[in-house]
């Protein structure tokens, strides 16, 4: 009997061999279907067999960035830059051999930021430690991109993010799988499908593994879409890419790399001299979305000195949970004044959502 990998093989070689056209667009999806859930059960196999070694990196500060590019595009000299940690800089590949975490303290927030082994060709296959760095990439909550300017072809690089399940500036696709015990195979679309139709979903569904199933889409998705949503592995996270080595670039160079990744955030940098250096911090900033909260003890005044960090779209709860868990469990109510009230003082509840720069008091029982 054929082995995993050479039925994924046997899949791969068959969808290659077939011309993509509206006729075969449903043929296609039920393949891509079925080299989804052997994978699927190839990861399972793999963990079963116990831990795969992994980069341990313990969690520390707000939020977490993970650098990500090829061997010897700057990145362990960008972390120097950005957090003061050392991590060994050469002009030569794979310099950085385990991840270096430093941390990158801006507008009060701490930001770990992890340098990692440069990524290559085949490393979601397990290529050059690819598992390892491709894991710690999925913890984070910005994926830092570094781009050499004279070398700024990323094609293997965000091919490999892909296939690691990894989906760069994307939303989870609005579709929900309910598996039953009967009646087959329902899809329920409540907008009009224009990028796949309702037979190709079905098929798609039946080849992943399922027999019985209630699928509600509601939104317009491609068949790649359906298969993360079938897949169900998929992390989506936000991204920002540095253009390094600025400093040494031609007139116009900047500006044509700029046009060939038009669909990212990019900031021009150059590592070794520090410019851009500022305007990076603040791009990540924003990117993680992150919101200041003013402490109120009971009776006494608000500390607008050091703010609590939380990330956009918290709750009260949340904001209990940073301080003590304690918090949480024994919580009578808060009162909030700034934007996040409808007036200064309003009494809310733990799921009252917070904005930026509130001033929140908190009542636990004592």
């Amino acid at each position: 009997m054929a082995t995993i990998e050479e039925q994924i093989k046997e899949l791969e070689d068959q969808i290659s061999n077939t011309k993509y056209n509206k006729a075969t667009e449903s043929h296609i999806g039920k393949l891509k279907a079925k080299i989804a859930r052997l994978s699927a059960e190839d990861e399972k196999r793999r963990s079963s067999k116990g831990p795969t070694k992994g980069f341990y990196v313990k969690k520390a500060g707000n939020a977490t960035v993970a650098l990500v590019g090829f061997p010897s595009v700057g990145k362990s000299t960008l972390l120097n830059q950005l957090t003061g940690a050392k991590s060994e800089v050469g002009a030569y590949h794979f310099t950085t051999l385990d991840v270096v975490p430093g941390v990158l303290e801006y507008n009060h927030a701490k930001i770990q930021i992890l340098d990692m082994p440069g990524l290559i060709k085949d490393a979601s296959r397990g290529k050059g430690r690819g598992r390892e760095v491709i894991a710690a990439a999925r913890a984070a909550d910005v994926i830092l991109m570094v781009v050499d300017i004279f070398n700024p072809n990323m094609n293997v690089l965000m091919k490999e993010l892909y296939n690691a399940a990894i989906r760069l500036d994307q939303k989870k696709p609005d579709v929900v799988i309910t598996t039953s015990g009967q009646g087959g195979i329902i899809v329920k679309p409540t907008v009009k499908l224009t990028k796949i139709d309702v037979e190709t979903i079905k098929d798609m569904t039946a080849a992943y593994g399922h027999i019985n199933a209630t699928i509600v889409v509601r939104e317009d998705i491609n068949v790649e879409q359906m298969l993360d949503v079938l897949s169900g592995n998929r992390v989506y996270i936000k991204s920002v890419m540095a253009i390094n080595k600025v400093d040494l670039a031609k007139p116009g160079q900047l500006e044509t790399v700029q046009a060939m990744h038009s669909q990212y955030v990019t900031v021009p940098v150059s590592a070794a001299t520090g410019f851009g250096i500022e305007d990076l911090k603040q791009k990540l900033y924003d990117t993680i979305e992150m919101i200041r909260i003013y402490l109120k003890p009971q009776g006494q005044e608000a500390d607008m000195e050091e703010p609590l960090i939380v990330k956009k779209g918290n709750n009260v709860g949340d904001v209990c949970e940073v301080i003590h868990r304690d918090f949480k469990n024994n919580f009578r109510y808060a009162m909030v004044w700034g934007k996040s009230g409808k007036f200064p003082g309003q009494t809310v509840g733990m799921d009252h959502i917070v904005e930026d720069e509130d001033i929140l008091t908190i009542i636990v029982r004592r």
